[in-house]
């Protein structure tokens, strides 16, 4: 049978499969300790089901507007103005089946054959491989610990060209937890200056801060920015919906939007109904409580799990400011990514994710989203498998 050489070039998500094998293995009696899911291991709170049920048990299962019930917008509206202080209108708000339909969405719409999308490297497995979809070229900025995992400004100038249609930014960053500070946005901003280049600013991890730290918006720092910056956001991380495939963008470009819109329109039309209703009191923060005390609990794992993996010789662990990972670096034990991920899996149950499937060799991707005594646990076996196979 012929395959359409656009999927041909897509390579299957690296994060997905290694969280598939742990599953297969635990249920063929393996002892398989996880920590490579990109989710949290908390339940969705109670108000949110609630809504959820009550929505379904009104009858309010039908068809709706392709890019969200009114009053799911209009919150998506009020969210982003009361947390960032930016104005927009329900027009400029697209609802759809998670970040990564959102994504979709947007590279269908402005990326054609030939064209360069930068994204700063690691970068989160999606982004490359739906820019390839379209017959477009990603273009990687590779980053380092010494600077935090995020580009410069100088290092965008170098980069951008006439086929440059996007950048890409993700913060807090998956894998590495990496935050834009206000200062860098600034600086990328004025780079950015008289192009026509987007700015596609993934939010997910927004509510997932640590150290007192305040998160920026990327669309916040400027008008300009502001004009150019199409924000994409959700609920999967920091509400613990990630089943529920709620996710959104913002823009106040008329015809992106209008084309976006007539494209969901032709692949999925609206998002589940029961899901549009049971969101609108997640954006109203009325379950901040239940998010902030999974952010705490996020928090203290994070220190746990950084302090034992940095006691390790042979590993050193970057301290993310946000989300809910850590970049590891093996580059002192002199052994690819993929290789170290496969054969502690093998013979330890450990689930790791390769820095390699992250676009940047030399690291594993570490998942704190379980509980502490199975992170305790799981550190250990890495240790022992660092000093018995490895040795």
């Amino acid at each position: 049978m012929k395959l359409a050489k656009r999927i041909q070039k897509l390579s299957p998500s690296v994060t997905l499969a290694v969280t598939q094998l742990a599953k297969e293995l635990k249920t063929q009696g393996r002892d398989i300790l996880s920590f490579s899911a990109g989710e949290p291991d908390f339940d969705t709170p109670k108000l949110i089901k609630d809504t959820a049920i009550k929505a379904i048990n009104d009858g309010k299962t039908k068809y709706t507007e392709v890019a969200g019930i009114p009053e799911l917008k209009s919150a998506i509206v009020q969210k982003l103005k009361d947390d960032h202080g930016l104005e927009y209108c329900p027009e400029d708000i697209i609802v759809s089946n998670g970040a990564k339909h959102s994504l979709f969405n947007i590279f269908q719409t402005i990326v054609d054959e030939g064209d360069e999308v930068i994204i700063p490297a690691p970068y989160w497995v999606t982004y490359p491989e739906q820019v390839k979809l379209c017959g477009g070229k990603p273009v990687f900025i590779n980053t380092t610990e010494e600077t935090n995992f995020c580009i410069s400004a100088k290092d965008l100038k170098n980069v951008l060209s006439k086929k440059t249609v996007a950048l890409v930014l993700n913060s807090p960053s998956n894998p590495t937890g990496s935050v834009y500070s206000d200062k860098n946005l600034l600086e990328i901003a004025k780079v950015l200056e008289g192009t026509d280049v987007l700015v596609l600013s993934d939010e997910m991890y927004e509510k997932i801060i640590y150290d007192g730290k305040i998160f920026t918006s990327t669309a916040q720092v400027s008008e300009d920015m502001f004009q150019r910056t199409i924000t994409i956001n959700g609920l999967s991380k920091s509400v613990a919906m990630t089943g529920w495939r709620f996710g959104y963008l913002a823009s106040v470009k008329k015809d992106l939007i209008k084309a976006m819109t007539k494209l969901q329109g032709q692949c999925t039309s609206n998002i589940n109904t029961p899901t549009q209703y049971a969101a609108i009191p997640a954006l109203k923060g009325k379950v901040k409580n239940e998010i902030e005390a999974m952010r705490k609990e996020f928090e203290i794992r994070r220190n746990k799990a950084f302090a034992m993996l940095n006691a390790i010789d042979g590993l050193s662990c970057f301290k993310p400011d946000g989300a809910f990972y850590l970049f590891v670096s093996i580059k002192d034990l002199n052994i690819p990514s993929v290789d170290f991920c496969s054969q502690i899996l093998e013979k330890k149950g450990i689930a790791l994710v390769p820095g390699l499937g992250f676009g940047l060799e030399g690291y594993f991707r570490f998942s704190f989203a379980t509980d502490l005594a199975s992170i305790e646990k799981g550190i250990k076996r890495i240790e022992q498998f660092i000093k018995e196979d490895l040795s």
